[in-house]
């Protein structure tokens, strides 16, 4: 099982990094989604994108888009991966993400997976706006 935690991480780069190793077969656990970074060029237009995201489609047939920031990060890994193929599928259902830390997952060091930049290695020009901002603005309580 390989931990991933989500403080000051971006989104894309988690997303991306968490696909590629459950399709390698890792069990990919995601601790901290609330704290999970969005870059754009700026803060209104985060919040703006997800809320129309959420917004589309009929509240019956669909599109549905997530609320609450471990599913909306479970949500972008799913597009990283061939979710419609058995393999895609398979892989997915390897991904959790949680809010915060839950009680029955230990973090130990040696399960903790480092090689994802976060903020301070990026592009200092870009906002940053944490998931749980965004969620809490898509209406989200936890």
């Amino acid at each position: 099982m390989i931990i991933i935690d989500g403080s000051n991480k971006i989104l894309g780069r988690l997303a991306s990094v968490a696909a590629k190793l459950a399709l390698n077969g890792e069990e990919v656990v995601i601790i901290n989604s609330e704290k999970v970074l969005v870059s754009a060029s700026n803060k209104s237009n985060v919040e703006e994108f997800f809320k129309t995201k959420r917004d589309r489609g009929d509240p019956y047939h669909g599109p549905f888009y997530p609320r609450y920031p471990d599913q909306i990060v479970k949500r972008v890994i799913r597009g990283m991966l061939p979710y419609k193929k058995e393999r895609g599928r398979k892989a997915l259902k390897r991904v959790k993400a949680y809010i915060g830390v839950p009680k029955e997952i230990e973090v130990k060091e040696e399960y903790l997976f480092k090689d994802i930049k976060g903020v301070e290695d990026l592009n200092k020009r870009a906002a940053y706006v944490e998931l749980g901002e965004v969620a809490k603005k898509m209406g989200a309580r936890w």
